[in-house]
């Protein structure tokens, strides 16, 4: 039956207070099963704060997001779908090499400065640069348009001569009534073209 006056549940009480004093057995095992209780508690107790601790905070539960998504912040994209970041530019190439002086870029040069010579009074531009067209790179004759042929020398004082040579292009010198005159011819895919010339003096 239970108990139900104060009477009868402090006897208990004293009952159950005093079973660890009556004999050292019994105080052993309360001290053991004190210590086994509060080990017990313990270990819940990490595993609970623990599987608390291990989502981040702020995270949300339901689909991981998708790398590369933008929904997470600091996340890297995967390396595939990324744009690579612009190499180093590269280094120049080295110099070309010196080499001799070949027939089609002294023909070239030669004639080049006779169609340069070559304008009777009355000439017009455009008959002058017809002249010049199939030694000419593209680049140089759109300059060459602005060019009055009346200004231009009518003979040179010596022969043209080459004063460098690589394997790609080549330059040449000759003297005029009013000073030097200087061109270098390129080695092009369409062949050996003056790509440019000066006047000195």
């Amino acid at each position: 039956m239970p108990i139900r006056t104060n009477r009868g549940r402090a006897a208990v009480y004293r009952r159950l207070w005093g079973w660890p004093l009556r004999s050292p057995r019994h105080l052993v095992a309360t001290v053991v099963g004190l210590i086994a209780l509060v080990i017990t508690a313990g270990i819940v107790f990490d595993h609970t704060v623990g599987s608390t601790s291990s989502a981040a905070p702020g995270t949300t539960t339901g689909k991981p997001a998708v790398p590369g998504s933008g929904n997470q912040i600091g996340v890297l994209p995967p390396t595939g779908t990324t744009t690579p970041l612009p190499t180093k530019a590269a280094s120049p190439t080295a110099a070309a090499s010196s080499a001799p002086v070949t027939a089609d870029a002294q023909l070239v040069a030669e004639s080049w400065i006779d169609a340069w010579l070559a304008h009777p009074p009355g000439t017009t531009n455009a008959k002058w640069l017809g002249g010049l067209k199939p030694w000419t790179s593209d680049e140089l004759l759109p300059t060459l348009q602005s060019v009055d042929p009346a200004n231009v020398p009518k003979e040179i004082k010596s022969p043209v001569k080459a004063t460098r040579s690589t394997t790609d292009s080549v330059d040449f010198e000759a003297d005029l009534e009013t000073g030097k005159l200087v061109l270098t011819v390129a080695k092009l895919p369409e062949g050996w073209r003056v790509h440019k010339y000066s006047r000195v003096g």
